[in-house]
């Protein structure tokens, strides 16, 4: 039954149920039409049945395994990738940069005064305000570009092949966007977001852990300076 996999043709998994013209199995199959017995044709009916429905299965098992794949890699609060899947993009961002010599920029955010948001107005009204920035976020990248939360109330954004001029510049541009766009609470108070960020520029060599510390280092300087003397938090 070397021919067999002819049968698999662009709508063999949808047509499984539909009935087949014998014709075209004997013409599939190579069995001389004298040698077609009605038993022959049945098994052969039967089998061409039973790998329609394992072809069916195994599709259903992939669907499954991306949907998986998709929900191990979204953060749990937010439709944005989480932290392992950002450092999975920023590693392959890095390769990119290796191979064609193209630099692009990491942006790291931490929200300012996320606490105060959370003891006055409850964690719920917290967690919308953290949805607010990550959808300001996502709306104003390309979609070349990488959006993820990195934990609490720090995100990454991976800028595509962004030299540190072009990265600076659209960092600058998401920050005041979103001190721009105020959130909203569920009880209509208006608070004015606003973050500290830090960016580096990766280049060849560049590890996906060292170019995280190298930005979360000037965004926490970013965080001392706005904060003056006090203890950035």
């Amino acid at each position: 039954m070397s021919g067999a996999s002819g049968v698999s043709g662009a709508g063999g998994a949808t047509e499984a149920s539909a009935p087949r013209a014998i014709d075209d199995v004997v013409q599939i199959q190579a069995i001389p039409p004298e040698e077609m017995t009605p038993r022959v044709q049945q098994a052969i009916m039967s089998l061409m049945a039973e790998v329609d429905n394992l072809r069916k299965e195994l599709d259903r098992t992939h669907r499954r395994l991306r949907e998986l794949e998709d929900v191990a890699d979204t953060d749990a609060l937010l439709p944005v990738p989480n932290r392992r899947a950002f450092v999975r993009e920023l590693n392959r961002m890095i390769s990119f940069a290796q191979r064609y010599g193209t630099p692009s920029t990491l942006m790291f955010i931490d929200l300012n005064d996320m606490k105060q948001i959370n003891d006055k107005y409850g964690h719920e009204t917290g967690d919308k305000a953290l949805l607010h920035v990550a959808q300001l976020l996502t709306e104003n990248v390309r979609s070349t570009d990488v959006v993820g939360r990195l934990g609490g109330d720090e995100f990454g954004v991976i800028l595509a092949q962004a030299d540190e001029e072009v990265g600076q510049m659209k960092a600058d541009t998401l920050t005041k966007l979103i001190a721009e766009h105020p959130f909203h609470t569920p009880g209509g108070d208006e608070i004015r977001m606003s973050l500290a960020y830090g960016t580096y520029t990766f280049r060849q060599g560049d590890q996906p852990d060292e170019a995280l510390d190298r930005a979360d280092k000037a965004m926490y300087a970013h965080k001392k300076d706005l904060k003056g003397d006090q203890e950035p938090r």
